[in-house]
């Protein structure tokens, strides 16, 4: 199939057009309250369409409940007070080609190195060198796992302590932002230190899942919840080992499933998996899966949740489990062409590498895959020397594609045929994901400043200085069909706009704190025209939450949730008082 008449590439945006593979495979037969102004000065009062009903029980970016892989950073351009994290290199902007699996891979330092470097360079591909997450430099063994003994199994702590569980946060910051609290301005609700001793090189922080009245989050070796009123500790869980990944999202009923690392030992790998209610905080199963040579070793892990299954998706196989008692519903796939991840949500689509006889190229596809059983509903072959690199959205499906130096963003009818390829607009749009939020994860489905409903994805682009040095970036939304831009909207000078999610036909965004401004959540009609106002925050925390530096960022109920996506510190000690949650409302 053509690319569609008349599209040229975009400057700055996506680069050489993409051609999408003509054919592919055959679709399966059978039917498949107003807000205020943004600049106005106007009371809070009802956080207008969004605080009659919880949003995570309505269909965000992806057409599901859940608010992992829909969070979006704020900061852009600003330094934060904080120092952030140690960051090891990274790997080049397009995802490397080596390897025969065609995930994307994140090496680890120590004896592995020398035996692989020569494979990568050879394949073209990039290692990210990086410690592992105990603080120590893996040392993976044969197979790819430790050999060492498993830990006991997880146990229970009602209240906080000094042995790994966070502690609540400080009250008294949050009574002195609130007591200079203006007219229109939400206040702090509660302000969370991190509270925990971590490794040298800090921790991943996985989350935030809301169930119920309840924020959860995971880090290092504890899962805790919180009161989303007033940030008490509801429970916390300690962990036997390390949570190394977690999917975007829980299941209806509050179950996650997190995979952590086999052992305690340095030389960990991160092979097993540990179900976990969210409700009570008891940890249910748990199971190791295999992971076989040096490729799959090395690969991250992409994690989801559709239904009640679960998948575990690295570069060579996935393994799917039910959530509830961990039945293995499928494994490898019979043939060459395994997926190596899926993003979360009802409709399972999945990224998958097809192994070639030749070695100097992989072939990839997205397909949708019935997570009960693995069979295979529609295919769409990806042109040769493209890469699926993320799933903005699974309904409607919304695939980001990338080559060495090109990248383009092609969307998807529901049987899998190809529809339209975005074009056009200003350009240097920057949709940042797992990796680029100094995180080690590789989520499909983890990706911030876009989100897409039936018919408009709507992507931010990177910030730059206005006239006046104060950063701003703009947001564009694209016609699905067409795949051309409707409009485009400028954030609040000082302020960058990114998008959260769309709900009854809105866009919802957040804005990015600034010195003397506090962040806000704001909207925009599907139409476009001017940021409307849901919730600002006071200005008299502006720099407390300028320290959170590329938070998630939840927004349900009439409450505005900020969450580090990791915690770290100069200093041993720094991360135990370093700020990684915070929530505003009325």
């Amino acid at each position: 199939m053509s690319q569609p008449p008349g599209q040229q590439p975009p400057q700055g945006g996506f680069g050489a057009p993409y051609d999408p593979q003509p054919g592919g495979y055959p679709p399966p037969a059978g039917p498949q309250q107003p807000a205020v102004p943004y600049n106005s000065p106007g009371p809070y009062g009802s956080p207008g369409p969004y605080g009659q009903q919880d949003p995570y029980r309505q269909p965000g970016p992806y057409q599901q409940p859940g608010p992992y892989g829909q969070q979006q950073p704020q900061g852009y351009g600003y330094p934060p007070p904080q120092q952030p994290p140690t960051q090891p290199a990274q790997p080049p902007a397009a995802p490397p080609d080596g390897g025969p699996g065609g995930g994307r891979f994140r090496g680890r330092t120590g004896v592995v190195i020398g035996a692989v470097l020569a494979v990568v360079l050879l394949a073209g591909g990039g290692i990210w060198l990086a410690t592992g997450p105990d603080g120590d430099d893996p040392k993976p063994e044969a197979g790819g796992h430790s050999s060492a003994p498993p830990a006991p199994a997880p146990t229970a702590s009602p209240t906080g302590g000094s042995k790994g569980e966070p502690v609540i946060s400080p009250e008294a910051e949050a009574a002195a932002i609130n007591a200079k609290v203006t007219s229109g301005e939400s206040k702090v609700l509660w302000l969370q230190k991190g509270g925990v001793d971590l490794p040298r090189n800090g921790s991943d922080v996985f989350g935030p899942w809301i169930v119920g009245d309840t924020v959860v989050k995971a880090m290092y070796r504890t899962v805790s919840a919180y009161a989303l009123s007033d940030g008490s500790l509801k429970w916390s869980l300690r962990m036997p080992t390390t949570v190394c990944a977690a999917p975007s999202q829980a299941t209806a009923d509050g179950k996650i499933v997190f995979a952590i690392n086999g052992s305690t030992g340095s030389g960990a790998s991160c092979d097993n998996v540990q179900m976990v209610d969210l409700t009570t905080g008891k940890a249910g199963w748990r199971k190791a899966f295999v992971r076989k040579g040096l490729w799959d070793g090395l690969s991250d892990v992409a994690m989801s949740i559709n239904g009640s299954t679960v998948t575990v998706g690295r570069t060579s196989r996935t393994d799917a489990y039910r959530v509830s008692d961990g039945k293995v519903l499928f494994g490898k796939l019979p043939g060459n062409c395994q997926p190596y991840g899926f993003a979360s949500g009802p409709v399972a689509i999945a990224a998958t590498s097809c192994q070639t006889a030749a070695d100097d190229h992989k072939e990839q596809q997205v397909q949708r895959i019935d997570p009960a059983t693995g069979k295979v509903l529609w295919t769409y072959k990806v042109k040769k020397g493209w890469q699926v690199d993320r799933i903005y959205s699974a309904d409607p499906p919304v695939i980001s594609l990338r080559r060495p130096e090109k990248w383009a963003i092609a969307v998807l009818n529901a049987d899998g045929t190809y529809r339209s390829q975005l074009s056009g607009g200003p350009g240097d749009y920057g949709p940042k994901c797992d990796d680029e939020l100094m995180t080690l994860g590789k989520n499909l489905d983890n990706c911030v400043g876009v989100a897409a409903d039936a018919g408009t994805v709507y992507l931010s682009t990177k910030v730059v200085p206005a006239k006046d040095e104060e950063p701003r970036n703009k947001v564009v939304a694209f016609d699905l069909a067409t795949g051309k831009p409707r409009w485009t909207a400028d954030s609040p000078v000082g302020q960058p706009l990114t998008p959260l999610r769309t709900e009854g036909g809105k866009l919802l965004m957040y804005a990015a704190p600034a010195k003397g401004k506090g962040g806000a959540v704001a909207t925009l009609p599907s139409t476009g025209g001017t940021p409307l106002l849901v919730q600002r925050h006071p200005v008299s925390g502006a720099s407390m939450e300028r320290g959170f530096y590329d938070p998630r960022v939840v927004y349900a109920g009439g409450r505005t949730l900020l969450m580090q996506t990791r915690v770290t510190g100069i200093h041993d000690g720094d991360e135990i008082e370093t700020r990684s949650m915070v929530a505003f409302g009325p």
